[in-house]
């Protein structure tokens, strides 16, 4: 049996859902509940309520 002498070489996708996006996604989101929580403890109140 013949063994390729060139192996190709995938490039990763610069979007849809790919590890790198998702972790960063995860990581944006958890800063945003912080920040919301900080802002929420701050004002007293909740966002929604006016």
């Amino acid at each position: 049996m013949l063994e390729p002498t060139i192996i190709p070489q995938r490039r990763k996708p610069r979007y849809g859902f790919h590890t790198h996006n998702e972790k960063l996604n995860g990581r944006v989101a958890m800063l945003s509940f912080i920040a919301v929580m900080l802002v929420e403890a701050k004002l007293g109140h909740g966002l929604l309520i006016w």
